[in-house]
C-alpha cells in the first residue's frame, strides 16, 4: 500500500472515531436532559455519562453551550429535511414531523426554549430553517412569476411561525397533538404564503 492510500485511510478512520465521539457526548447530554435541567448538568456528568475523558470533550467541544449547539444543528438538518420534503404543491411543509421530534425529545427542547439554548434555537435554527424553506420556495416558483415579497422575507417570516408555535406548544405542556399543530400552521400561515406564491389558482380549478 503506497504512503498516500496509508495516509488516507488513516485520516477516514480517525474522523469515523471522532465522528463516533462526537455522538456518544451528544447522545449523553440528552439522557441527561431527561433526569435533570440543563444548568444542573456539568461536563463531568457528560463524560461519565459517555464513558470518555474530559480531554477528549475539550478536543471536540470548547464547553457545555458548544456541546447543546452542535447537538442542536445535527438535529436541526434532520427535521428542515423533513419539513420541506413534501411533494404536494399546495401543502409544500409538514410540520408534524417537528412536533413529534419536539415531543419524543421534550427535555432537549425545553432546555432550547426556556434555558441557556433559547438563543440558538432563535438565531442559528431560525436562519437555517429559512434557508431551507427558502429554497422550497424557488423549487415551487419554477416557471411562475417572482412573488411580490422578497422570498428571504416570506422564508424568513414563515420559519418564525413555526418555531413560535413550538415555543407556545411546549410552554403549554403541549396541549394538542402534533397533527393538530400541523393543522393550525396550514390555516393560520399557509393561505396567505400560497397566494403570494401565487399558487391559489390550483385550488380554484
Amino acid at each position: 500500500m503506497c504512503e498516500n492510500e496509508f495516509t488516507r485511510m488513516t485520516k477516514q478512520g480517525q474522523d469515523r472515531r471522532s465522528q463516533r465521539t462526537r455522538q456518544a457526548l451528544i447522545h449523553a447530554l440528552i439522557e441527561l436532559l431527561a433526569a435533570r435541567q440543563y444548568d444542573q448538568i456539568t461536563i463531568q456528568d457528560i463524560v461519565d455519562q459517555a464513558n470518555v475523558g474530559r480531554a477528549t470533550f475539550y478536543a471536540h467541544f470548547q464547553n457545555k453551550d458548544d456541546l447543546l449547539k452542535s447537538g442542536f444543528e445535527r438535529v436541526l438538518d434532520i427535521l428542515v429535511q423533513q419539513i420541506v420534503s413534501s411533494e404536494n404543491d399546495q401543502c409544500p411543509f409538514d410540520t408534524s414531523m417537528l412536533f413529534h421530534h419536539a415531543q419524543g425529545h421534550y427535555e432537549l427542547y425545553r432546555t432550547l426554549v426556556w434555558g441557556s439554548g433559547f438563543d440558538l434555537l432563535t438565531k442559528e435554527g431560525h436562519a437555517a430553517l429559512s434557508k431551507k424553506i427558502e429554497d422550497r420556495f424557488v423549487l415551487l416558483l419554477t416557471g411562475r412569476q417572482p412573488p411580490s415579497i422578497p422570498l428571504p422575507i416570506l422564508s424568513y417570516s414563515v420559519a418564525g411561525a413555526v418555531l413560535i408555535m413550538l415555543k407556545w406548544w411546549l410552554d403549554n405542556k403541549m396541549p394538542y397533538s402534533p397533527e393538530r399543530m400541523d393543522e393550525i400552521f396550514q390555516q393560520l400561515v399557509m393561505p396567505g404564503v400560497r397566494t403570494v406564491l401565487g399558487l391559489t389558482e390550483t385550488i380554484e380549478e
